[in-house]
This record gives C-alpha cells, sequence and structure tokens, in this order.
C-alpha cells in the first residue's frame, strides 16, 4: 500500500509545521491575485476543493498505518482551506479526532475574507473540534501597499478577521513582508503594520523579506513605482515597525531564510534587545551577523 495522501507538488507550509503532517483539503488559492506570491502561480496549482471522500478516507488510512501513534501535528493545506464550508471542516476535524487521536495541534493558512465569510460562532465549533492556529498572511497593515499589491484587503478587514479568530479562541500567527513598500511606501507600511499588530495582538508574529525567486516582473507589473530597499534600507524599516510595536504577550520570529539579519523574541520583554540587535547591525554591517546571500535561496 502506497502513502495514502495524494501530493500535487508543489506543497508549501510555514516553516514551524516542518513535523507536521501536510493533509491537503483544497489545492492552490481562491485569491491567488497577489502580486508578490508565486506559492500557487503552477498550471497544477488552479484553484480546487479536494472531494471530501478522498480526505476522509486518506485520514482513515493514515489512522491504520503503522506511526500513527507518531502524528501529533497536522496543517491543512493547500493555500485556503478555510474557503471550506464550516461543515466540510469540521468533518475533517472530527475525522482526525477520531482516527488519529494522537494529533496535539491542528493548523492552517487562512486568509482574511475567508474568516470574515464565517461568524465567531462557526470559528468557535472549529476550535472545539481541534482548529487550534491560523496562518495569516497580513503582509501590511498600509492601505496603499495593499492595493498596489492587489492583496484585496484593507487595515480593517485584516482586523476584523484576526479579531473574530481572537473570539473564538483560536491563536494567530501573522506575517508582515519587509520591504513590501519598496522605498516608497517604506515607512507608511512599517508604521501602519505595527498599528495592526497593535489592535490585533496576535499571539504569535513572524517577519520575511519581499523575495523574487521566479523574478520580479509580474510584482513590478502591478507596482512600477517600487525600487527595492538595500540591506540596510530593509533593517530600518523593520526598526521602524518593531520600534512602533506594543504588544502585551507575543513571541516574535524573524529568522526565514529570507532574512539578512535572524532575530528572535518574546514581546514586549525582548524588544530593546531586538532594537540593539538592528542598531549594531546598521552601525557596523561589517561585523554584524547577517546571512549570506548564498544562504537567502528560497
Amino acid at each position: 500500500m502506497g502513502f495514502p495522501l495524494r501530493y500535487i507538488e508543489p506543497v508549501y507550509r510555514p516553516p514551524s509545521e516542518a513535523r507536521s503532517l501536510i493533509l491537503p483539503l483544497t489545492d492552490g488559492c481562491s485569491w491567488n491575485r497577489c502580486a508578490f506570491c508565486e506559492m500557487y502561480t503552477a498550471p497544477q496549482k488552479r484553484f480546487r476543493a479536494r472531494d471530501a471522500a478522498e480526505v476522509l478516507a486518506g485520514i482513515q488510512a493514515l489512522g491504520a498505518a503503522a506511526g500513527a501513534a507518531d502524528i501529533r501535528r497536522i496543517f491543512l493545506a493547500d493555500g485556503d482551506a478555510l474557503v471550506l464550508p464550516t461543515r466540510r471542516l469540521l468533518e475533517v476535524l472530527l475525522a482526525i479526532r477520531a482516527h488519529l487521536p494522537a494529533v496535539r495541534r491542528v493548523s492552517c493558512y487562512g486568509l482574511p475574507r475567508n474568516v470574515r465569510k464565517k461568524s465567531v460562532a462557526e470559528l468557535r465549533e472549529l476550535a472545539a473540534a481541534g482548529l487550534s492556529l491560523v496562518y495569516v498572511g497580513a503582509e501590511s497593515g498600509d492601505d496603499e501597499v495593499l492595493t498596489r499589491i492587489d492583496k484585496g484587503e484593507t487595515f480593517a478587514s485584516t482586523l476584523e478577521a484576526l479579531e473574530k479568530l481572537g473570539a473564538a479562541g483560536i491563536r494567530r500567527s501573522v506575517m508582515i513582508l519587509n520591504g513590501l513598500g519598496g522605498e516608497i511606501l517604506s515607512a507608511a507600511h512599517a508604521q501602519h503594520s505595527a498599528e495592526l499588530m497593535n489592535a490585533a495582538q496576535p499571539e504569535y508574529l513572524a517577519t520575511l523579506v519581499l523575495s523574487f525567486p521566479q523574478g520580479e516582473a509580474r510584482f513590478r507589473a502591478a507596482f512600477p513605482e517600487w525600487t527595492p530597499r538595500s540591506i540596510s534600507g530593509l533593517l530600518e524599516e523593520m526598526a521602524r515597525f518593531i520600534e512602533r510595536l506594543e504588544l502585551k504577550r507575543t513571541v516574535f520570529r524573524s529568522d526565514h531564510a529570507s532574512n539578512w539579519l535572524s532575530l528572535r523574541g518574546n514581546l514586549p520583554e525582548d524588544k530593546a534587545r531586538l532594537l540593539e540587535q538592528l542598531r549594531l547591525a546598521l552601525a557596523h554591517p561589517e561585523t554584524a551577523p547577517l546571512r549570506p546571500a548564498w544562504a537567502r535561496g528560497l
């Protein structure tokens, strides 16, 4: 018997889900218009919901396989599991509970538009059934940046989604893209992204650096005025962002491969240390522990 789950390459998941079982509920992303995102642009990644019977049969087969007791975390793929009706998601979560009782964490990506379509009561049902963490790519809190990249969201719409998840007891891991506003919108991007985080108070916050493994043509077509920030400019933007954060209890990570300077800490207690690391890297780039360019392959 082969592996009971069917994958369509490439498969993506957050860095913190490296040890998780990837369980596809959809292929691709229902929006798939963000100018910076290359994850689901391949023809084989055209958006579709997986057949419910296929998904449930896969879960049942996994539960009967050797090693099922070792599956502790599951990530619901692809980029858009929350687009599915709540009923479908509950069927999946209850099947996981029935056939994979060792699982302790179920997570997924969540587009703000899909979160907003669900009531807090529905989200609470999902939380009670086992959905404990949703990764939200906010990207920016600046409305002009969000318009330029065709995110289809605003500061207000993203905040509404994050507040709904929080009210339902689902932890939020939010991603902000360093450099997304380029030179012209850098200050507004940092300022308003910090304001969004302060309003939402997510449990987890991560920053990545905007990068283009497949080239910049698609992004520049949407945002022709964009010019990249230098390494020092990216660090300055990061310092501006962190300086304006007023978080009460958030785990902060800026250690993805795209980042030139790896930063890790808990906010607010590590805020001063993180800013000092940035200050030293800006003042003494020749001795700063910057990631070499060859190590930033994505």
